[in-house]
């Protein structure tokens, strides 16, 4: 028995619908967008200032000893420059640590606001100094006689100072620590007013 060729329409179309088959049964991959490789991973993305300032702190970093001391030197001349520009200004931000606190700026508002025998002594000593070099007997036993009264006036009035800031600062700061606040004060007391560190803020009589 013969056997009939098939039609060539059936051939064309068997294998068309098999490549359609195949193609459909290929997996769709999905497209990721790409993520910023500058976030870090499982956080948002940071801003752009972020960034920047992130990159400009990661710049100055020092890589070596020589750049860390040549930082340490930086730093250490612009805390001195600011601590400088504070004594002039009384900025309590950038003052030493002695002279930190509301304890001790009212010490110093209470030793400028007065008028202290102890700021005197340079000049008294200079007059009492010239008076001892003359070689007249009775203008050396009157030098003699002003160093002996200088003393004993700014031991009193140390004396004197010392209880009544002692006093005050106990009824000002009932709570807080006041040690060492007098001996600030009294310290500062031998100082002449204008070169007085940090600059008096109150005038001679003024309340502190």
């Amino acid at each position: 028995m013969p056997v009939q060729p098939l039609p060539l329409g059936f051939v064309f179309r068997s294998r068309a619908k098999d490549e359609k088959a195949s193609t459909d049964k290929t997996p769709v991959v999905l497209s990721k967008q790409p993520r910023d490789p500058q976030a870090p991973k499982g956080r948002p993305t940071p801003k752009r200032s972020e960034a920047q300032s992130q990159r400009r702190s990661v710049a100055k970093t020092p890589t070596n000893r020589k750049e860390a001391a040549k930082r340490q030197r930086e730093d250490r001349r612009q805390a001195l420059e600011r601590q400088r520009q504070a004594l002039a200004s009384g900025d309590e931000r950038y003052l030493p640590a002695r002279d930190k606190g509301p304890v001790r700026k009212f010490a110093r508002n209470w030793v400028d606001s007065r008028f202290n025998v102890a700021e005197f002594f340079l000049p008294l000593a200079v007059v009492i100094l010239v008076l001892s070099v003359v070689r007249v007997p009775a203008i050396q036993s009157i030098a003699l006689l002003l160093w002996l009264v200088v003393i004993v006036l700014i031991v009193v009035d140390a004396a004197i100072s010392g209880f009544r800031l002692k006093k005050r600062l106990k009824e000002r700061f009932p709570d807080e620590n006041t040690r060492g606040a007098v001996a600030y004060a009294l310290m500062r007391s031998l100082q002449m007013r204008r070169l007085r560190l940090p600059k008096p803020q109150v005038k001679r009589g003024e309340r502190p």
